[in-house]
């Protein structure tokens, strides 16, 4: 699985539900990337879309313990059956709110992240990767000026998983290890 989201210069994300700052070179990307893929989103992220209808073009899955039914999108209860919905398509996406990013973002390999060169107030934040040594920037994919904002559109790659790190130092401790 991989992410995909648009941060501030404070890795914010948004503000009571929306997205304060948004830019079309980014959009574009998203609509790009996504397309075809499943998509995993949060019941209040999706209601902050258009219409408050899943995306078209592609699976949407709504990870939510108390959603209904929702016409063109399927309900997962737990991030265990959304992630086992999700490896059942070729690619899948996460992407957001901050709750469903801190949920599956331990089973992402791979995220997408404009970075845009504002600071709205924010009340919710995406992990900072560039701080969290599991994960390295891979590449910088574009970079641009829209309406006096500046943005840089980054692919990040996992390292390892909190657990693989834990096993590789218990491994290199047991072959360097006299006991």
């Amino acid at each position: 699985m991989k992410a995909i989201v648009a941060v501030y210069q404070d890795w914010g994300i948004g503000k009571d539900g929306t997205q304060p700052v948004t830019l079309a070179a980014d959009r574009r990307f998203f609509r790009e990337t996504t397309r075809g893929a499943c998509v995993l989103v949060g019941r209040r992220t999706l209601a902050d879309f258009p219409g408050g209808k899943p995306l078209p073009s592609r699976v949407n899955l709504v990870l939510s313990r108390r959603a209904g039914a929702i016409a063109g999108a399927q309900i997962c209860a737990t991030v265990e059956q959304a992630v086992r919905q999700a490896k059942e398509q070729e690619r899948s996406f996460v992407i957001g709110g901050g709750s469903v990013y801190r949920q599956l973002l331990p089973y992402c390999n791979e995220a997408y992240v404009t970075k845009l060169a504002v600071c709205p107030d924010s009340d919710t934040w995406f992990p900072n990767l560039d701080q969290d040594p599991a994960w390295c920037l891979a590449e910088i994919l574009r970079t641009g000026t829209e309406d006096g904002i500046g943005y840089t559109i980054c692919r990040y790659v996992r390292l390892y998983t909190p657990q693989t790190k834990e096993n590789d130092v218990a491994a290199e401790l047991g072959k360097d290890s006299n006991f």
